[in-house]
């Protein structure tokens, strides 16, 4: 295959109770539609919330179903459940094996890897790393057979969280903790991809959109395909719109566009809280 061409959703956040967000995976599913890529790959958060409605999982699963090509899938927090952290507080709901194994059964596997135009792409699920269950440890054994197969062809990772702000040992703070794949699961990733051709690691979760280039790997956050959380609840760090990212694999090159479907909305996260009723904030 001389090409591969993959199109990156994340944070979908969808359930039926959200019209706004259900309205632009439409526009999205529109756009997807008309470019027909090889693949589509959700990073996470794609119910909204998974841990306390199954009927979110599987509604979102159903509208992911009818796009007209593949999807594969990670699980984002929303999803399993947040991963502990040396520092700030405990997570709510932190990620457990019932939360995860409970993603499995509807939305399919949470860590994946495939060979495509020449590149390796392998897929991880970011929100056990700390957690201390023993599938965090299964992941990490498999994680180490599949990098020894990489056999120095340019890898592609995606994951919920990015690695880090803007350097590796970027330190812990309360506030921004639950933001990055926490310490020293961080450090162990980095150092296992060490000796691997890492051209990309494209993420999720910040509802930002953001790409920079450390050494010679560029570091894609896709947007919210649902929504953005405005700056009196969050700092701005890069674009805070919804979106999509599209990629073209060659053998030995990448091609990144940033891209808002026609017709979607920058539903504000206001909007939901007062779906909700407030219950979250």
């Amino acid at each position: 295959m001389p090409e591969f061409r993959l199109i990156q959703i994340s944070d979908t956040h969808l359930g039926r109770r959200f019209p706004g967000l259900i309205a632009n995976f439409h526009r999205i599913s529109e756009h997807i539609d008309a470019g027909r890529p090889d693949l589509v790959v959700n990073t996470g958060d794609v119910s909204f919330d998974g841990p306390t409605s199954r009927d979110d999982v599987e509604f979102a699963k159903g509208l992911h179903d009818a796009l007209p090509v593949t999807c594969r899938y990670l699980p984002g927090n929303h999803d399993i459940g947040d991963n502990p952290t040396a520092i700030g507080p405990a997570p709510k709901p932190p990620v457990s094996e019932t939360h995860r194994q409970g993603f499995c059964d509807i939305i399919g596997e949470d860590h994946w890897s495939f060979e495509a135009a020449g590149w390796c792409f392998i897929g991880l699920n970011s929100l056990v790393m700390n957690s201390g269950l023993a599938f965090e440890a299964e992941q990490f054994d498999w994680l180490s057979r599949e990098i020894a197969r990489t056999d120095r062809r340019p890898v592609a990772l995606f994951l919920h969280k990015p690695l880090f702000l803007n350097l590796p040992d970027d330190p812990e703070t309360p506030e921004t903790s639950i933001r990055y794949v926490p310490q020293p699961a961080r450090a162990r990733l980095i150092e296992m991809f060490g000796n691997v051709d890492l051209r990309l690691i494209a993420s999720g979760h910040v509802h930002q959109r953001r790409d920079f280039t450390w050494r010679h790997t560029r570091h894609v956050w896709a947007p919210s395909s649902g929504f953005v959380i405005n700056d009196s609840r969050q700092d701005r760090i890069a674009i805070k719109e919804v979106g999509l990212v599209e990629y073209r694999f060659r053998p030995d090159s990448l091609e990144v566009r940033h891209v808002r479907a026609a017709g979607q909305r920058d539903v504000d996260i206001e909007e939901l809280l007062a779906q909700m009723g407030g219950e979250h904030s």
